[in-house]
């Protein structure tokens, strides 16, 4: 060794002494750094990647693996897990410091059918892992422990806001995730942030992984089935989902969606980012296991600006108001029917139905009192129907006439009946036309009743939960497409539709099949409807009995003889009328098929 190299070595010797005396912020440790090569290299190498700021290679802390594994975060992966409640009046919230992971969700204001906690989601049926992509590769946030810090707060409106912050850092910077949730909302609000780490963080995007296996809270799990998807909402508009089917799913959406709903029959986990979502996979499959409705699964991208991100979560019930106030389309967890009668539970029945409640706490009651403002407000029309049937009923001699004189020979007796109507001013569609515009109030309810969580455990005369069948009558043994149970409304639902028939058949002039066809349709509906919601049976029977008695009241103020004096007026001022444009096309159309039959 030559005078300059020794000059050098005592140099460098002194800068290290220097450093380590007065700079160093933790004590030497040589032995370990001599029994340790890997050890060594590793914390070097680390060190080298992210910031001198940092000397990993001196906190015996720390084993080289971690560090190998999450370079400059690695000081965030040591800690204690503590479990962070925050909670308003709707529902609880466990958060895991650990990755902030939301561990339980706890809907305060119902029960299970088994009358135990509503746990939308806990740690065995739902694991929510984010991650966020580094120099170092994917790293998941559950490996993070964070130190807590809960506040409480007011929003412009005076409602109490809680708030919890959980904080993670080093000297290279921080990350920061933000719960929120106030009173009297469902909504949990998330922010997600990180401050410096420059050069360690990659992706300007949060990845998220999510698995629910939907716990059977009700007691008819078939029905639960029929009523549970996965749900989704595009940044453009479209409302999807991936079906109530018994297989498995699987569906990657190309563009942004606003919202995922984990929905069931009356309650919905769900995600949501006004941003819209990134890169989103979805599938549900049905498990064989009983507790378990059905597994629904998404991953997705959250997208970060300025390495910020701003999401919210929904757990609670489906209530068609209350999702609506959520975010677009959210409401669309809530299943109103086909667009033919969505109207009419979305627009009259859901503001009745709240209406309704203000005054009454009895949902039996409060079914009654619906079917009477709806028949009241469609009286209008039931009275014209009748008044159409009754027309129909007193001509009935002048149409046994053509029968008797045309014979067989349909085509003939359709055109000199559509003569008699026009003579008589009488036409056969009038009193069909006011039943099917009511139509679609009876089948809205089909809907409405099934999805409404409003009737969930509450209980009128012998039904105690009307949001599913009444089990009057408990079978031992089971009839094909009925079931092993006897549903007392669906019973008295099948008399009173029996004796409305038979009432009504007095009223018309059909005969045969067309007479005895509506003995038919409500002994099918027996069979269908014993396993769906008392509450819609019930309706459904309160309906038919309300009908009834319109009926025999306006026929106490309906004169035949009146009607009848009325057609022959008709009879005498039409005697001379010309045959209206759509009355001669109909005669032609008449005339060239019974031409076309003959050949």
């Amino acid at each position: 060794m030559d005078r300059n190299q020794a000059t050098g070595l005592i140099l460098f010797a002194a800068v290290i002494l220097v450093y380590s005396i007065f700079f160093a912020s933790s004590p030497e440790t040589p032995p370990v750094l001599e029994e340790s090569p890997v050890q060594t290299e590793s914390a070097t190498s680390a060190a080298a990647d992210f910031s001198p700021a940092a000397p990993l290679e001196n906190d015996s802390t720390i084993d080289a693996n971690r560090v190998a594994k999450y370079g400059a975060l690695a000081t965030l992966t040591q800690g204690e897990e503590e479990t962070i409640t925050l909670e308003n009046d709707k529902i609880q919230v466990a958060i895991s410091t650990k990755g902030g992971a939301i561990k339980e969700v706890n809907l305060k204001e119902f029960k299970t059918w088994e009358q135990e906690p509503l746990l939308l989601i806990d740690e065995q049926s739902s694991q929510m892992d984010f991650s966020i992509e580094t120099s170092k590769g994917p790293v998941s946030l559950s490996e993070f422990y964070f130190t807590p810090e809960l506040s409480n707060s007011q929003n412009e409106e005076g409602l109490a806001i809680s708030t919890l912050t959980l904080t993670a850092g080093t000297e290279n910077g921080t990350i920061s995730q933000v719960f929120s949730i106030t009173d009297g909302s469902y909504v949990v609000d998330k922010s997600f942030s990180v401050d410096r780490f420059n050069g360690v963080l990659t992706s300007q995007s949060l990845a998220l992984n999510w698995e629910d296996q939907v716990k059977a809270v009700e007691r008819d799990l078939a029905e639960s089935r029929r009523k549970t998807q996965l749900n989704y909402y595009t940044s453009s508009g479209s409302y999807e989902n991936l079906g109530v089917g018994e297989d498995a799913e699987t569906e990657t959406v190309s563009e942004p969606v606003k919202w995922i709903g984990f929905s069931q029959r009356f309650f919905t986990s769900g995600i949501i980012s006004e941003t819209g979502f990134q890169q989103v996979s979805l599938n549900q499959s049905t498990p064989a296991d009983s507790a378990v409705v059905r597994t629904m699964a998404t991953s997705l991208q959250v997208p970060m600006e300025n390495g910020s991100a701003n999401l919210q979560f929904y757990f609670g019930p489906d209530q068609y108001k209350t999702l609506k106030k959520v975010t677009d389309g959210f409401e669309k967890n809530v299943d109103m029917g086909y667009f033919f009668v969505s109207w009419v539970n979305k627009y009259i029945i859901v503001n009745l139905f709240y209406f309704l409640e203000k005054f009454f706490d009895n949902y039996g009651v409060i079914i009654i009192l619906i079917v009477l403002i709806i028949k009241l407000a469609l009286s209008p029309l039931t009275y014209k129907s009748y008044i159409g049937m009754a027309k129909m009923r007193v001509i009935k001699p002048e149409i046994d006439e053509l029968k008797e004189k045309y014979g067989e020979d349909q085509t003939k007796m359709q055109q000199e009946q559509m003569k008699l109507f026009s003579k008589l001013g009488v036409s056969p569609i009038s009193g069909c036309l006011p039943l099917l515009l009511q139509m679609p109030f009876l089948f809205a309810m089909f809907f409405f009743f099934p999805n409404s969580v409003e009737l969930r455990q509450e209980s009128f005369l012998w039904a105690n939960d009307l949001s599913t069948y009444d089990e009057f009558i408990k079978l031992p043994f089971t009839i094909p497409f009925y079931g092993s149970h006897v549903s007392l409304f669906t019973l008295l639902m099948t008399v009173s539709q029996i004796v409305y028939t038979h009432f009504n058949n007095q009223l018309t002039t059909a005969t045969g099949p067309m007479k005895n066809i509506g003995y038919i349709m409500p002994v099918m509906f027996m069979f269908i409807l014993n396993s769906y919601p008392a509450g819609l049976s019930f309706y459904y029977f309160v309906s038919n009995m309300v009908t009834f008695g319109q009926q025999a009241l306006i026929k106490l103020f309906v004169d035949d003889d009146k009607i009848r004096l009325k057609v022959e007026e008709n009879k005498v001022k039409n005697a001379n009328k010309k045959k209206s444009k759509f009355q001669q096309r109909l005669e032609d159309a008449m005339k060239a098929a019974d031409a076309n039959r003959k050949k």
